[in-house]
């Protein structure tokens, strides 16, 4: 705002006049509500014209000048109380105002608080819009600026939770490499030993392979295996399968369906997760206020996105992965690398959502690659990793000065996370050599630049740090969480004494799964794309086979060909739709089944069955072109036949492309067994030769291509022909036995490899 150094007295005399129109109509007019104090009487112009939100308000006070520093400066400092009555603080301020009217900058300020103009020597020009946030917040636009003085923080639910204490000690674990000749073991962690307590947010951090997810995925219980050492305990109990209800696990990558919207995932995660004691519609308040605690309400009705589909933002994506776990009202809350992909202060933003949580009495664990010095103040307590091993352990803010009394202090103004960071990969260059470093560093050194700059190698860094973390602290801290727990004997039993419950009974998991599925699926299946393809190939096949007549040979053979195609087209286009079901669910079902969210019999089911309506459909279409187009035989019974045949074909081969996925769990490599084997069933139909070789004959009886084929032969021709291409029409029970044993078959194949896949925690 330009500053008049001496306005004219008619300005002045002008402006005095209107800001005693003002105070007399603001002392008439009632208390206003803006918690701003912007001026809203009935002349008066709100800055701009524009109305703002509640939220936005908040933001711009701390832009503008406080009513309580205007009446410090006004009263000499008597008026110190920033809380003051909306009213007392604006006819405060104006009253300054008209007592400093003589100054330049008091006029020039006055005018504004009154009238909401800008004036200067030359006359007044309108101030600028008022914005929530002049500069970029994040992708995700919430209008409470995280950096103002006064943020908002989610109320998170204060609801009864078991506080469980998290204590780890020489925690260990070896991987086997197998060699061509000979395995090896392989040391991923090495002696990692900490605690951290209900109401704390413990960060695991370290450089890339230095074992944080591992060390995650071993605290949470999702690594059970017999190269595991070492103690973990919770409550001073050891893990059991009943603490999963209790634990909460955020995967890095955000594994949720891009079809589905906000609301419903969250519905859909609390209906099938939260006790049976709840009623569906406490679920789905529950599902409710974990959108208001995470800021969501704005994108509920968003769907999640994807790839291929345009839904919320990364830093929204989150938070919602987020709430599909304390959705459960979680003890334990694991998070794998959180802030990875999003803006510096939507990182912020989750951190300070996580340090909710915690105050919540929950225990929060999270991995982090690289934070910025904000985002690592915020931390409780850090470990440090390096090759597996621990650097340190304890208080995140007591972590620089550790690592100066040991001779490692940054030499220049650097971000925290920076150096610990450049240290655990054995980097030095901007930090204080230590002087037992100093004499280590010899003409063998490994390291050729730290030849040159006289500086010892990462290795040698890196056995320094351990050395000096096991010499120092390590002991400290292992007899430590030797000492028990004070808690009573019946808190730290309910951590184990809980048997393995789910949330809903199996007929329900199923209902839900299959809602969910239909959801989420319909607009792959009704995408103009394929809709498009099937029409445009029926409209090219009924005009091929335009009104062709059945009762000449010629018009008989050309109208078995077109019978063979709908075949081999129904056998074809489900086997590689179905291929692609598990391989892509594998995350989404591994991260659920670890979760207990659902028994995988229902799951199964659920997934098989719920495509069953939407297979239908095309087909359907389909033949209402072809049939009637091609003239085949003109009967309601015959075209419901043919529709039924083609059915259970599709069926059928949905079955195999599971069977193939499921038990290869590889796109690239279903993909090419499945080519091979529809193109072997294809030439085995019965179409392309009559006398099949004996000891090759049996193939044809595995093809469903070839059974299809026989039953819609019977169904246009039983009628006056006994047998077709050597192929005898016969009653077709073998034939529709055939095809219904592929369909249990192929699925129960599928369903055994699934069984056996391996998933964490399941």
């Amino acid at each position: 705002m330009e500053k008049a150094s001496s306005p004219p007295t008619r300005l002045a005399r002008a402006i005095s006049d209107q800001l005693l129109e003002v105070v007399a109509a603001a002392f008439k007019s009632p208390p206003l509500q803006s918690p701003t104090g912007e001026a809203t009487g009935d002349g008066g112009s709100s800055g701009g014209g524009s109305t703002h939100s509640r939220k936005s308000s908040r933001r711009l006070m701390p832009a503008e000048s406080p009513p309580g520093r205007s009446v410090a400066r006004g009263s000499d400092g008597r008026g110190k109380n920033n809380n003051t009555h909306i009213r007392k603080s604006r006819s405060a301020q104006l009253k300054l105002d008209l007592d400093e009217l003589s100054s330049g900058a008091a006029l020039s300020r006055a005018s504004s608080a009154s009238l909401g103009l800008s004036f200067s020597f030359t006359g007044f020009t309108m101030p600028p819009e008022e914005v929530a946030d002049p500069e970029p917040f994040s992708d995700d636009d919430i209008p409470e600026d995280i950096e103002s003085g006064q943020p908002e923080k989610p109320k998170f639910r204060t609801e009864l939770t078991l506080p469980i204490y998290l204590k780890f000690t020489d925690v260990t674990y070896k991987v086997i490499v197998k060699g061509i000749t000979s395995s090896k073991e392989k040391d991923i962690l090495n002696g990692i030993t900490g605690s951290v307590n209900p109401g704390e947010v413990l960060a695991l951090m370290g450089p890339s392979g230095s074992g944080k997810t591992t060390l995650l995925n071993l605290l949470s219980g999702r690594i059970m295996q017999s190269t595991v050492g070492g103690s973990i305990t919770y409550n001073d109990q050891p893990y059991c399968k009943s603490l999963k209800s209790r634990i909460g696990f955020v995967t890095q990558d955000d594994v949720l369906f891009p079809h589905l919207t906000v609301r419903e995932t969250l519905t859909y995660a609390a209906r099938l997760r939260l006790p049976k004691v709840m009623t569906r519609q406490q679920k789905e308040k529950r599902a409710m206020d974990v959108i208001y605690e995470l800021g969501l309400e704005r994108c509920q009705d968003t769907m999640i996105g994807g790839s291929f589909v345009r839904g919320v933002s990364g830093g929204e994506r989150k938070r919602v992965s987020i709430g599909n776990e304390i959705i459960i009202n979680p003890s334990l809350l694991f998070l794998d690398e959180p802030t990875s992909g999003l803006d510096s202060t939507t990182a912020l933003r989750i951190i300070q959502m996580l340090q909710d949580i915690a105050e919540a009495g929950k225990t929060v664990v999270t991995t982090i690659h690289q934070p910025s010095s904000r985002l690592f103040h915020r931390f409780d307590k850090l470990i440090l990793l390096g090759k597996g091993s621990l650097l340190y352990f304890g208080k995140a803010s007591e972590a620089m000065a550790y690592f100066s009394s040991i001779g490692c202090a940054p030499l220049v103004a650097m971000n925290p996370a920076e150096v610990l960071l450049d240290l655990a990969n054995g980097n030095i260059n901007d930090v204080s050599v230590p002087s037992e470093l100093e004499d280590k560093v010899q003409i063998g050194n490994a390291d050729a630049a730290g030849m040159a700059s006289g500086k010892p190698s990462p290795a040698v860094v890196h056995e320094y740090l351990v050395e000096a973390y096991e010499t120092r602290v390590a002991e400290d801290e292992k007899k430590k969480l030797a000492v028990p727990i004070p808690l009573d004997e019946e808190l730290k039993l309910k951590v184990v004494s809980r048997k393995r419950q789910w949330g809903t009974s199996w007929w329900q998991q199923y209902c839900i799964l299959f809602c969910r599925g239909i959801k989420e699926r319909k607009h792959d299946y009704f995408s103009w794309l394929r809709i498009t393809q099937v029409l445009s190939t029926a409209v090219v096949l009924g005009l091929l086979w335009w009104q062709s007549d059945g009762s000449t040979p010629g018009g008989l053979e050309d109208q078995t060909g077109l019978l063979f195609f709908i075949a081999v087209f129904w056998g074809f286009f489900p086997v590689f739709t179905a291929i692609f079901t598990f391989p892509q669910e594998r995350a989404m079902l591994s991260k659920e089944r670890a979760a207990n969210m659902y028994r995988l019999s229902a799951y199964f089911l659920a997934r098989t069955t719920s495509d069953l309506p939407l297979d239908l459909v095309l087909p359907v279409l389909f033949l209402l072109v072809v049939y009637f187009m091609a003239a085949l035989r003109p009967d309601t019974a015959c075209f419901f036949l043919s529709l039924l045949t083609v059915f259970l074909c599709i069926v059928a081969a949905q079955g195999l492309g599971l069977a193939i996925g499921a038990m290869l769990m590889d796109l690239k490599q279903a993909t090419t067994l499945a080519s091979v084997t529809v193109m072997t069933f294809m030439l085995a139909g019965g179409y392309f030769v009559e006398k099949v070789p004996v000891f090759v004959s049996w193939i044809r009886y595995m093809s469903f291509n070839y059974h299809t084929y026989k039953l819609l032969l019977k169904v246009q021709y039983q009628h006056f022909q006994q047998s077709i291409n050597g192929i005898v029409l016969d009653s077709g029970v073998k034939e529709v036995g055939a095809l219904i044993a592929m369909v249990f078959g192929y699925r129960f194949l599928a369903y055994i490899s699934l069984r056996r896949m391996k998933m964490a925690g399941a």
